[in-house]
């Protein structure tokens, strides 16, 4: 067996952990849950409601970054005419709360999320001092690539533009427009949209005034989008004309790109210390390849770019080109665990999958649950939230680049519930207004300590901080190189090596870690042999053969590697790390 062929080497000098919550959602503890109900109803969190209790919670769990999810101002059904702000058309908005990635205003933050909404950015700002003080760090979404039909921002900078206001609207495309349009064609709103549910809202008339038409934000260049587009968005032009073979003008710099850097200008300015990108491979390499040094070049390298992107083929380009920080990864190492929990797949793919990301697995992100996939404890995806341990083994210790999980997924949210325009699908709503029931008994536990957690729970969040805390202080998982342990294990000892194990080694100097994972619901005996090669590599001291045996879901131990030989009992859906001590005696 070619050993080194299963060797990555280490690229960064840090593990990034990242609590993503959803804010609306996150400190709200009304419980009235009605299907399609208003922000009264069903009620809303506030900044306020991430208090330094809530902070010192996220990073017990082991987090070094939030990721506040839905904080720029976006088109909503919520009326707040009183602070200044233009009430939205409901025929292009996506449930009560409307959609985070509708944006409405770059420049603005969502009024309902302050508790005096005229001061809004202020108390955003004090989230952000807040953040900081609890020695965490601060991401937000940067959506490039739309906008809300009805944007307008009513907090733009002093000498930058509105989006579209010099626009020449009897062009399909030019260069310097800021949108595409659809000369002599008029907006139609898709007939299925049923903005208020069952009962309709008195300003719901199916209708919605746009002429000319413009191109809808998923790349949809009719006056008739349909109801499963986003058509409550609009594309925005970085350049490129779509209709003409994706012919590109970006010399001279077209406006949107100058636009969008006055954005991030903005934001890092306040003291937001990264971003997450939406569907960023939708906007072209060439403008992240000329805005991201920019920012950097200002606000300093450890400015993080997030790119949600999902095309592997465009990874490299992303990273290399767009100078992107870490990428989304979704396609490979999360469609394939959740094949492998779901019975759809195996644990033998798994080398295959870092192997084709080699060269670019350190600055993946990974993760099992944010606000785009369903939870774990759904039945959509594995229906027990216990499931998610050797997934989250191996999402947060493969190698080093951050590992994300979402408000919630550590307590066991299931995503139950028809919230309105989500619809019960094994998701929390990014569109209505919700309450979250089994976060809530976190939140309402009273000091932000898990006091109305049952036992599980507790366990639960056990584990959860303490694999994160693991990923994030042991270096060999923050820093070190990685070995797949399970081909060679497969060809040495093919007969002794369960079919659902999976085991791999991190080691960084003097500290080695040997990770095994049980991807069934069978207790298992796991026989590691580790190769001579990677002893000598990496100056594993002389030990005796040990046994651990693991009661808990998870584990995290000490033992002897040194032998070469390691056995490790696992309970149904368990994992464990192990750290390397010094040899035993003979």
């Amino acid at each position: 067996m070619d050993s080194p062929h299963y060797l990555e080497e280490a690229e960064k000098g840090e593990k990034i952990i990242i609590y993503q919550m959803m804010t609306r959602l996150f400190g709200n503890t009304n419980t009235t849950n009605k299907e399609f109900g208003s922000m009264a109803e069903n009620g809303v969190g506030k900044f306020a409601d991430v208090n330094t209790a809530a902070l010192a919670g996220i990073k017990q769990l082991g987090a070094t970054h939030v990721w506040y999810t839905g904080i720029i101002e976006h088109a909503t059904m919520v009326d707040q005419t009183e602070t200044g702000i233009d009430l939205d058309d409901v025929d292009v908005v996506k449930g009560r709360a409307g959609s985070p990635y509708a944006i409405k205003d770059y420049f603005d933050v969502n009024p309902y999320l302050a508790t005096n909404p005229e001061q809004r950015l202020q108390e955003f700002q004090d989230l952000i001092k807040r953040t900081h003080e609890a020695g965490l760090k601060v991401l937000i979404d940067f959506v490039p690539n739309h906008v809300a039909r009805s944007y307008h921002s009513d907090q733009n900078p002093q000498g930058v533009e509105d989006f579209g206001a010099s626009d020449d609207t009897s062009l399909a495309f030019a260069p310097n427009n800021n949108f595409y349009y659809l000369p002599g064609e008029s907006f139609v709103v898709p007939a299925e949209h049923n903005p208020g549910g069952p009962n309709k809202l008195p300003t719901e008339d199916g209708q919605f005034a746009e002429t000319p038409a413009k191109a809808t934000g998923n790349d949809v260049f009719s006056a008739t989008p349909q109801n499963w587009d986003w058509f409550e968005t609009v594309k925005l032009n970085y350049g490129v004309d779509y209709q003409q073979d994706r012919a590109t003008h970006f010399d001279p710099i077209p406006d949107t790109w100058n636009k969008m850097y006055k954005v991030l200008e903005y934001w890092a300015g306040r003291g937001v210390d990264g971003v997450r990108c939406d569907m960023a491979e939708m906007v072209p390499v060439e403008f992240w390849h000329w805005v991201i040094p920019k920012i950097k070049a200002s606000y300093g390298d450890d400015f993080t770019f997030i790119a949600e992107i999902y095309n592997p083929a465009q990874y490299t380009n992303y990273l290399d080109q767009g100078q992107f920080d870490y990428l989304y990864d979704k396609v490979q190492l999360y469609d394939s665990l959740k094949h492998i929990i779901q019975g759809k797949g195996s644990v033998l793919g798994l080398t295959q999958v870092w192997q084709d990301l080699k060269g670019n697995n350190n600055r993946m992100l990974r993760f099992l649950e944010n606000h785009d996939e369903q939870r774990i404890a759904s039945p959509d995806f594995a229906g027990n939230a216990w499931k998610g341990i050797p997934m989250m083994t191996v999402s947060a210790t493969w190698h080093t680049g951050p590992v994300l999980v979402y408000f919630g997924q550590e307590v066991g949210e299931p995503g139950a519930g028809k919230e309105g325009f989500q619809g019960d699908d094994g998701r929390t709503t990014i569109f209505d207004f919700w309450g979250v029931p089994q976060h809530q008994k976190w939140v309402n536990g009273g000091a932000y300590d898990g006091g109305a957690l049952s036992d599980e729970q507790k366990n639960l969040r056990s584990a959860y901080a303490t694999l994160l805390n693991a990923a994030r202080t042991n270096k060999a998982l923050a820093q070190g190189e990685f070995f797949d342990l399970q081909p060679y294990n497969r060809e040495v000892a093919p007969d002794d090596f369960p079919e659902g194990a999976y085991a791999y080694m991190r080691h960084f100097e003097d500290e080695s870690v040997l990770a095994v994972a049980n991807f069934t619901d069978q207790p298992m005996v796991v026989p590691v042999l580790i190769p001579p090669m990677v002893m000598e590599k990496w100056g594993l001291s002389k030990g005796i053969k040990t046994t651990v045996t693991c009661t808990n879901p998870f584990t995290l131990n000490n033992g002897h590697l040194g032998s070469g030989e390691f056995t490790v009992e696992l309970p149904p859906y368990g994992a464990a790390l192990i750290r390397d001590l010094a040899p035993a005696a003979e």
